[in-house]
């Protein structure tokens, strides 16, 4: 785990605060250049920016409902979007009286809403998307780049056709990965 400049941590720690104090968010944190995942904070200073105990983060950790990343040491760090996660939690079952479990299902139904809405924006903004394929049937979308243009034009450009019940026979690859490329979303 690569250490943090004093500088960049006190972005981070700015960050944190108006995370907290609800003056700002993930998504916002995300579109102006934070790395809400980069394991900044250590537990006492996560501890103090969520306004919890650090016995609490312990308790967290260990019921998985913020599992902070580890150093090659094993000491713990917090991220942008863990010190998010710790005061939603503390204000949860504080304020409201919601069980871990509850937080937890809570937060991560949170946590796909957003991970969907950045799908939706993706999709709607009518750029192109270059996808991925694994041997195992994995897909995963990838950024484009001009490099990736450049080498697609070196495959086969004659399409192939199945008919209806014919069986699709794969020609036997050298490589354990599929490029796949689709012009719009439209």
């Amino acid at each position: 785990m690569a250490r943090v400049s004093q500088q960049k941590r006190r972005l981070y720690e700015m960050c944190a605060m108006a995370i907290v104090a609800q003056r700002a968010d993930l998504e916002g944190a995300t579109r102006v250049g934070f790395d809400v995942d980069l394991p900044v904070f250590s537990v006492g200073r996560a501890a103090e920016l969520a306004g919890v105990h650090p016995q609490t983060l312990r308790q967290y950790d260990r019921s998985g409902l913020v599992v902070p990343q580890r150093t090659e040491g094993g000491a713990r760090r917090y991220s942008l979007r863990d010190v998010d996660r710790l005061a939603q939690a503390q204000t949860m079952s504080q304020r409201d009286g919601i069980n871990l479990t509850g937080i937890a299902r809570i937060l991560g139904l949170e946590e796909e809403n957003r991970e969907l809405r950045r799908r939706i924006t993706r999709l709607s903004d009518g750029s192109v998307s270059v996808f991925a394929a694994d041997m195992d049937g994995s897909i995963t979308e990838m950024r484009r780049c001009h490099r990736a243009r450049h080498w697609r034009h070196q495959f086969d450009p004659e399409p192939r056709e199945l008919t209806a019940g014919a069986s699709y026979r794969p020609v036997e690859a050298q490589s354990k990965s599929v490029v796949l490329w689709h012009t719009n979303h439209r």
